[in-house]
């Protein structure tokens, strides 16, 4: 094998994920897509917002079981699980996720477009929850927001493969529970209180009280120095030093670490590595960004030992939502 194609954040953005995967060079046989050399990493988030979720999913499945790829839970799959899980005796809820505005506006999409397909959609639920967390395998890592050292080696104790449980599960929608620290750091990465009365109102709908964090800053002073999302800071807040207890709180992974990719973030513009070994690889697709993938090679980097910026391979989502299925797509319908 000569490496890995790693996929950013799909969003259901199935039609587009077809197209690249023929540009990498993978053909559909059997109704799977594979390539003769090369893998598929994908880095989560395939389902929500999207016109075509139930073929994104049905594509990466195919894959994935056929040992044509791998996969690491995003938060919208964590979402979605724990939506249509019912909360145990104690919690004083229905659903592990409660079903409120925000979070029936978030899966909305995904939900129509499988309510005719109940099977499919209880098949799609079960495999998520057999996928793992984060990835560490022939010289890469994956995760899909954040490689926090310490939250990866407490998951590794708990649960080996780093899959959850519905033990596990149960646990993470408590707060301040170990397991909610460990699926919020890994699958939402870290985050900033804004201060009183501040809020972010973000292009996707959403008003924000908190900001995104990246951790790959070796000594981070102020707040303009570890933000990571499209929002800008308001208020010229980029300048704020960050108290002891926020720069505590950041999670940090080393110039000298295997490379790393991640999604999550909804980049925008042209792809570009945030920090050498560093990848994310998600360009907002389902915003008419980009559907992003790195090809990574094994003899490539074992001569220069760093990622490569010209690695990057992406498709444009284009606007038309609302187009027909192609006879291919109809394979997977």
């Amino acid at each position: 094998m000569e490496g890995y194609d790693l996929i950013g954040d799909v969003h259901g953005c199935g039609a587009t994920l077809a197209v690249l995967l023929e540009r990498l060079g993978y053909h559909l046989k059997g109704g799977v897509y594979r390539h003769p050399r090369r893998k598929v990493v994908f880095l989560g988030d395939l389902i929500d917002r999207g016109p075509r979720i139930r073929l994104a999913v049905s594509i990466a499945k195919r894959m994935v079981e056929e040992g044509e790829a791998y996969i690491v839970l995003g938060n919208h799959e964590i979402n979605a699980l724990s939506y249509t899980q019912k909360a145990p005796p104690g919690l004083e809820r229905e659903w592990l996720r409660p079903h409120t505005p925000r979070h029936n506006r978030i899966i909305k999409e995904t939900l129509d477009q499988y309510h005719d397909h109940p099977q499919e959609w209880d098949d799609a639920l079960s495999w998520f929850a057999s996928l793992p967390l984060c990835l560490d395998i022939d010289g890469i890592r994956v995760v899909h927001a954040c490689w926090d050292h310490a939250r990866v080696d407490r998951l590794r104790e708990l649960n080996p493969d780093t899959c959850i449980d519905a033990e596990f599960l149960v646990r993470a929608s408590i707060p301040d529970t170990e397991e909610f620290d460990i699926l919020e750091r890994l699958t939402r990465g870290g985050a900033i209180k804004l201060p009183q009365g501040v809020v972010i109102h973000s292009g996707d709908g959403f008003s924000r009280r908190t900001f995104r964090t990246h951790f790959w800053a070796q000594d981070p002073i102020t707040w303009g120095d570890v933000v990571f999302q499209p929002d800008n800071l308001p208020q010229g807040l980029e300048g704020r030093p960050l108290s002891g207890e926020e720069k505590a709180s950041l999670s940090y992974y080393g110039p000298d670490e295997p490379p790393l990719f991640i999604g999550h973030y909804w980049c925008e513009g042209i792809p570009a590595l945030p920090a050498p070994n560093i990848a994310c690889l998600d360009y907002s697709a389902v915003k008419f960004g980009r559907l992003v993938a790195y090809r990574h090679s094994f003899a490539s980097y074992a001569k220069t030992g760093r990622l490569d910026a010209d690695n990057f391979i992406w498709v444009p989502v284009p606007r038309d939502a609302n187009a027909r299925l192609t006879p291919r797509e109809m394979e997977f319908d």
